[in-house]
């Protein structure tokens, strides 16, 4: 037995010289196999109940799609994403624990939520107001000498104030008017009319005090659109009406000039209003003006034309009209609704009507279907990008169970839903949904091209500035899709789930 033993030894000694190289060849093919793995994170939120989710198992597919990451191919500069300051969401904030407050502005601003980097708010009341207030409610006073946001220190303010304290990079902060005070207006009332042309320069120069009071309480401007909704809203809230030639002719001949004489650093972005083809009328106005089209840094645009449509040929069309320009999405919410509370399933089933559902007109009809509410944000956000869009808005960031407060009674709803009362909040899947952009895609970032083989799925990409890539896809389909996603001669291979929007971070391209 001992001989027998020995002479395998033997055997296996004379072996070793060639199985080492045997042994160097699988060691090297494994690392070259794994040097071609692209190393990423992968984050999903989706109808069976991920909440911006980090993936590390993923369910087996049926079918495989191959999307292409193009580095090489880039486009607009990403300014941001966030939502807005109304008083009826800084109302709502100040009516809740200290402890929700602050849970809420950590979800929506701090480094572990959804990091908002583009924000705005409202100059005036607007429907998400208690009522209607003015910061020049004297008649008469022509020089603004009675000028006071002191409407806004009990709500607004603090609320942003707040904000800032909670966001490590900042944000940038839009503001707009919904209407000048009544006296100043050709019907004397809060809603509809249009601004007597004896008062453009008493109006351009509301604009300037504003910026001044606000940075007084340590709050920079960064933009303005001169107008919420200039073609109106029916007159059923605040609103004031220009046609695209009084809005360029009041941007070129008294806003921008007192902006420039007071030494005001401000964004003037024009139109504010939906991205139909309204927008390219308004952008031939604005920008076909040799002298106005300097004094516009962009056009701002709002989603409520339809609720299945983002109107690419328009957006496309602002873009090559204003090139390097600024186009923002300013203004997006379910609207139209009393938000569901503690019903995540209402938020993914086809259930939503918006405001077109029974107002539209019988040709527009068609725009204006029943809707998943997921859905409309993931297939907007990702469409108007991969048009051009740099920046994103939404409305609301809290409202109450009733979709409010609000004077008009034009219920929504809002990422954040709260019950004042029971101290409670919802987080609902549209402020996942968000968090999926405003947390990854960051100022600044580019975004670049992408091949894409099913065109069911919805992608888009963006490098930041830290090198890091963020590739967002959107999977509206019940079934669950293979992923073979590839960059730079790097691959890997993962699944998304049905009913499901995906971020995958790619740290080290």
């Amino acid at each position: 037995m001992r001989a027998m033993r020995v002479s395998k030894t033997n055997k296996m000694k004379s072996l070793l010289p060639k199985l080492i190289p045997v042994f160097l060849t699988l060691f090297l093919m494994s690392s070259c196999m794994n040097s071609n793995k692209l190393e990423v994170e992968v984050f999903e939120t989706s109808a069976n109940g991920n909440q911006l989710t980090q993936l590390t198992e993923f369910p087996a597919a049926d079918t495989s799609v191959k999307i292409s990451i193009l580095p090489g191919e880039e486009f607009q500069t990403i300014t941001g994403f966030g939502g807005s300051f109304t008083e009826a969401s800084a109302y709502l904030l100040n009516q809740v624990s200290k402890e929700n407050r602050d849970k809420i502005l950590e979800a929506y601003f701090g480094e572990t939520g959804a990091r908002y980097s583009l924000t705005r708010t409202h100059m005036n009341s607007s429907d998400f107001s208690l009522g209607n207030y003015s910061y020049a409610p004297l008649e008469g006073d022509v020089e603004l000498e009675h000028f006071s946001i002191e409407e806004d220190l009990d709500d607004i303010i603090p609320m942003i104030k707040d904000a800032m304290a909670v966001s490590k990079d900042g944000f940038k902060l839009i503001s707009s008017p919904w209407t000048a005070p009544p006296w100043m207006k050709d019907n004397n009332d809060w809603r509809g009319g249009k601004l007597l042309p004896v008062y453009y320069d008493t109006w351009a120069l509301f604009f300037s005090k504003y910026i001044d009071a606000y940075r007084a309480e340590g709050i920079e401007i960064w933009g303005f659109t001169v107008e919420n909704e200039p073609l109106g809203n029916d007159s059923n809230w605040e609103s004031m009406h220009f046609t695209p030639e009084e809005m360029t002719e009041f941007v070129k001949n008294h806003l921008w000039p007192t902006l420039n004489e007071n030494s005001q650093d401000v964004k003037i972005l024009g139109f504010d209003q939906n991205r139909d083809e309204q927008l390219k009328i308004w952008v031939d106005v604005m920008f076909g003006d040799e002298e106005a089209k300097d004094y516009f840094d962009g056009t701002a645009v709002h989603w409520y034309a339809s609720t299945v449509e983002y109107f690419p040929e328009a957006l496309q069309y602002a873009v090559n009209k204003a090139p390097g320009k600024h186009l923002i999405n300013t203004e997006a919410c379910i609207d139209a609704q009393v938000p569901r509370w503690q019903d995540d399933a209402w938020y993914w089933s086809k259930e939503a009507t918006d405001w077109g559902w029974d107002w539209a007109p019988a040709e527009q009809k068609h725009l204006h279907p029943k809707y998943v509410p997921v859905f409309r944000y993931a297939r907007d956000i990702i469409g108007c990008l991969n048009n051009g869009v740099d920046g994103w808005v939404d409305w609301n960031m809290v409202l109450d169970r009733q979709g409010g407060p609000n004077w008009a009674k034009n219920w929504c709803v809002a990422p954040v839903i709260v019950d004042p009362e029971q101290d409670e909040v919802y987080f609902t899947p549209l402020y996942f949904t968000l968090a999926h952009f405003s947390r990854y895609i960051r100022p600044g970032a580019v975004r670049i091209g992408y091949d894409n083989t099913d065109e069911n799925l919805m992608v888009t990409a963006a490098r930041n500035p830290d090198g890091s890539i963020a590739v967002i896809v959107f999977n509206p389909e019940e079934e669950t899709k293979g992923i073979h996603l590839s960059l730079n001669e790097k691959s890997v291979e993962f699944t998304i789930n049905g009913k499901a929007i995906q971020t995958i971070l790619i740290k080290e391209p």
